[in-house]
């Protein structure tokens, strides 16, 4: 439980939020079949209430290929339109068409808010980040904030750019998080190198766009003193960066570079 209805669940993959209440229960993301069943088991000792809502807060399989587990129970299931095409593609390209559930409900840029109970819960979309379908679940009463991947906290991030992904705009969808949510907001992260750690405060998300501008920072360096991608990604920190360990840092170095040198 972190507060009010609103509890985390982590095993394999991306974490989970899901809601509780008198009403029915709402899930963010649903990690694979064998976790989703898990905690689709533990929802129902707790609750005779329909799952009304799944939720993903993009399309990467570690957050959606739980979704399945659902079909037949859960009334909706939402996310970003961009979400639901990458997911399509996906599946399409590794042939597993036949093992998705699919957002029903798709928003665009604008949002997405619905009330289950005595709780509202809204999606934000503020561009592209980890990918270009990236949503923020924030569930209003509890105060509580599931950034999925667009939070790797104090680890390296998988940024994916065949999904649209950019970093430029990643650290602006941080700066508006931090403008639009308050330092009272619990926040979820999809990931983090300490795996007690995937929920923190605005902090939290204020250094991970901090991390960001120094990743930029030491690329246009780099590229400005002539180094290749290949020199480049043998670097094994980032100036300025202290608190961001474990491996694949190669990962953003990679995707970095090839964004600043696109198309040049």
């Amino acid at each position: 439980m972190l507060r009010n209805d609103v509890s985390i669940f982590t095993e394999k993959g991306g974490t989970i939020a899901f809601l509780v209440n008198k009403k029915g229960s709402v899930v963010v993301d649903s990690e694979f079949p064998e976790q989703a069943n898990h905690l689709i088991a533990e929802i129902k000792k707790q609750s005779d209430k329909p799952f009304e809502f799944l939720i993903n807060t993009h399309h990467h399989g570690d957050h959606s290929s739980g979704n399945i587990a659902f079909k037949e129970l859960v009334q909706h299931v939402v996310a970003h339109e961009n979400s639901k095409a990458n997911q399509e593609r996906a599946a399409k390209e590794k042939k597993t068409e036949d093992q998705q559930l699919y957002p029903d409900i798709v928003y665009s840029d604008e949002g997405w808010s619905h009330k289950v109970g005595n709780e509202k819960i809204r999606t934000y979309y503020f561009g592209a980040g980890h990918t270009n379908g990236d949503s923020i679940v924030h569930f209003e009463h509890a105060n509580i904030a599931h950034m999925g991947d667009l939070m790797f906290n104090r680890r390296h991030p998988f940024i994916d750019r065949s999904s649209g992904a950019s970093v430029k705009s990643w650290i602006t969808v941080l700066d508006k998080t931090v403008k639009t949510l308050d330092n009272e907001t619990i926040f979820v992260f999809g990931h983090a190198f300490d795996p007690e750690k995937v929920t923190g405060s605005n902090e939290d998300v204020k250094l991970m766009k901090d991390y960001f501008e120094k990743l930029l920072q030491f690329t246009e360096a780099e590229i400005k003193a002539g180094k290749s991608k290949e020199e480049f990604i043998k670097n094994t920190s980032i100036p300025g960066v202290t608190e961001w360990k474990g491996d694949n840092i190669e990962r953003p170095l990679t995707a970095a570079y090839e964004e600043l040198t696109a198309g040049k």
